[in-house]
Formats: structure tokens, C-alpha cells, sequence
């Protein structure tokens, strides 16, 4: 192969990967936008506001739908490209990651809006799942900062992988905390059991946020 050849052949697979990252970025943009939905909820089934409740879910429903669609196309995009692309096996692995915090969101929100009221804010347990909340948004916030960084500035996804590191250690301290005080504090056992789901819902999404920024990081190497 000549070095025109050569030149040629990179700028191909540059051009692939930005087109599919740009998609992965999209994704993760709606991720968060879920995750923020998420928070909104929490909020407004501690006010009781339940048309407020419902329009969230139904967004977070729709974007579910759209984070699947836009998973679809990326895996269009790298089939399409073939052998193009040389990690393209790291961009699917990260979009259907992404794919699976989609359905943690929605799941978590179902189960919390059908705990009564009462048990959301027996102990101050509302205070504490709310700040949960925030940290498993603040995390996806990191990995769509990532997933931005990636075509502008490599080195900076590296170090905020670092950050999303960090914050999943301190989801999880807080994740237990919560945990035991449920166990403590409520006394239905179908708000246990779904208060129960919920919290592992978020941190079941803190360990995609983990494993999102490993591969995010895999990629970032290969930039």
C-alpha cells in the first residue's frame, strides 16, 4: 500500500469513528436528559404533584424508545463501515451499555412512583434517596462529558473516567446506607420491595456509568 493509500485509509476510519461517535454521543445526551427526568419525578412525587409525575414518565418512556432506535443505528453505522473502524467492537460495547442505563432509568421510575408517600419520607428517607438520585445524575453528567471530550480532546475523557471512578464509590457507600435505613424505617412490604428495587436500580445504573467509562476510556486510547 503507498502512503497516499495510507493517508486515505486513516482518514476513512477517522471520518467512520466520528460519524458513529457522533451517535454515541447522541445516546448518552438522551441518557442524561432521562436521568434528569428522573430527578424531576422524585421531586414531584414528594410534592405530590402527579401530572408533573406522569408527563415524566411518559418522557422518560419515549426517550427509552429513542436511546433504542439511536442504538440500533449506531450498530447499523459500524456494520456499514466494517473493518473500518479498528475499535469498533469498544463503540458497540459502550452504545449497548448505554442502552441497559435507559431501562435502569425507566424501571427505577416506575417503582417510585408507586411507593406511597408516607414511606418516602418516613425518616428522612426522601432526603437521602434524593441525594442519591443526584449522584447517579451527576455520574451520567460525567459520562456524556466524556463521550463530548472524545472527538475534541481525548486526554480529558481519561481523567474524567477517573472522576466517574470516584463518584461510583461514593454511590455505592450511600446505596448500602439507604438500603439498611429502608429495612429500618419501613414496615409495608410492598414499599419494601419496590423502595428496595428502586435503590438498586440506581445502583445498578452507577456500575453502567462504571462500565460506560471504561469503554469510553478504551476508546479515548484509540483516538
Amino acid at each position: 500500500m503507498s502512503i497516499l493509500d495510507e493517508m486515505y485509509s486513516g482518514e476513512l476510519e477517522l471520518q467512520a469513528k466520528r460519524k458513529a461517535l457522533a451517535v454515541l454521543y447522541d445516546e448518552i445526551n438522551r441518557i442524561l436528559n432521562s436521568a434528569r427526568d428522573l430527578s424531576t419525578l422524585f421531586v414531584s412525587i414528594i410534592k405530590g404533584d402527579e401530572k408533573e409525575v406522569q408527563l415524566c414518565l411518559e418522557r422518560m418512556t419515549s426517550s427509552e424508545v429513542y436511546i433504542e432506535n439511536l442504538r440500533r443505528k449506531i450498530t447499523r453505522e459500524v456494520a456499514e463501515i466494517g473493518s473500518i473502524i479498528v475499535s469498533r467492537e469498544d463503540v458497540l460495547r459502550t452504545a449497548y451499555i448505554v442502552d441497559d442505563i435507559a431501562g435502569f432509568v425507566t424501571g427505577t421510575a416506575f417503582r417510585l412512583s408507586n411507593i406511597k408517600l408516607p414511606s418516602l419520607t418516613k425518616g428522612k428517607l426522601d432526603e437521602d434517596l434524593g441525594q442519591l438520585v443526584e449522584m447517579v445524575v451527576d455520574a451520567i453528567f460525567k459520562i456524556n462529558e466524556m463521550a463530548r471530550a472524545l472527538s475534541i480532546y481525548p486526554a480529558s475523557t481519561i481523567e474524567l473516567g477517573q472522576e466517574v471512578q470516584k463518584l461510583e464509590r461514593e454511590i455505592d457507600v450511600k446505596y448500602r446506607a439507604v438500603i439498611i435505613k429502608v429495612l429500618n424505617e419501613i414496615t409495608l412490604t410492598k414499599d419494601i420491595l419496590l423502595l428496595k428495587d428502586a435503590v438498586e436500580g440506581l445502583e445498578g445504573m452507577a456500575d453502567k456509568c462504571q462500565e460506560a467509562s471504561d469503554s469510553l476510556t478504551i476508546l479515548a486510547l484509540s483516538m
